[in-house]
């Protein structure tokens, strides 16, 4: 069963889009589970000022992108580096466990942008890149299979 929040957030998912100039872009997702996320973000004085997202995939997988668009707008890079899947989560009054791997998208989605960004101004080079998907979209789903 689904909260209020993402049935919400999934109706009238908010920052939908693109940001044409964006300073950082990310995209992860997992072929296998179906959830592809990318993520736009416009950031100024290392504050992000605006956040847009497309996503393809379930309900849950658009309800988080929105709400971490939400979490993301106004804060300084580091906070933003700080949202957990877990707070994305909290934020929507929570998931249930099989959709859990959505949040964990929303949260590399941001990371993987502001990666991005950071590697574009030239503070963090290429062979240092944390390389953000971990894959635990797949790993919740081989949870699942292992369960059943």
């Amino acid at each position: 069963m689904y909260s209020e929040k993402v049935l919400d957030h999934f109706s009238n998912p908010r920052n939908v889009g693109e940001i044409v100039d964006a300073d950082g872009v990310g995209q992860v997702g997992n072929p296998k589970c179906g959830d592809i996320m990318k993520m736009y973000l416009k950031i100024e004085d290392n504050i992000i000022v605006d956040a847009k997202f497309k996503t393809f995939g379930c309900g849950a997988a658009v309800a988080t992108s929105s709400m971490a668009t939400e979490l993301v707008k106004g804060k300084t890079v580091q906070e933003a580096l700080e949202i957990t899947n877990q707070a994305v989560a909290e934020a929507l009054d929570g998931l249930p466990p099989v959709k859990m791997h959505c949040s964990n998208l929303a949260e590399e989605a941001i990371k993987s942008a502001i990666e991005d960004y950071r590697m574009k101004n030239g503070l963090i080079d290429e062979d240092s890149s944390c390389n953000v998907c971990c894959k635990r979209c797949e790993d919740v789903h081989h949870a699942i299979d292992v369960e059943e």
